[in-house]
């Protein structure tokens, strides 16, 4: 099924999983770095990220923090766009 999915749909998708993640703070971080970045992401990028949403929120938060080691699958200028967490609007 998730063969069938347009890259539209396959962002709608992404953009739920980031904002779904099951504590606040991953929503923000991984919901937050969806919202800002994803209108110019290409089929690559979207993988990345699609890929991203597979891993524990701990360690996704770790590597972003840089706490932990990013895995070199997820190195590069998106992890580094991650890591600077401008991104994240936390309501007051």
């Amino acid at each position: 099924m998730p063969d069938l999915l347009t890259f539209d749909g396959r962002k709608q998708r992404a953009k739920f999983r980031a904002w779904h993640r099951g504590t606040r703070e991953a929503d923000y971080m991984m919901g937050g770095f969806y919202d800002r970045y994803n209108a110019d992401w290409s089929e690559n990028e979207l993988a990345w990220f699609e890929a991203l949403l597979e891993e524990d929120d701990v360690d996704v938060m770790a590597w972003a923090l840089k706490t932990a080691p990013t895995p070199p699958r997820f190195q590069g200028e998106l992890m580094a766009a991650m890591q600077r967490l401008d991104y994240v609007d936390i309501p007051r």
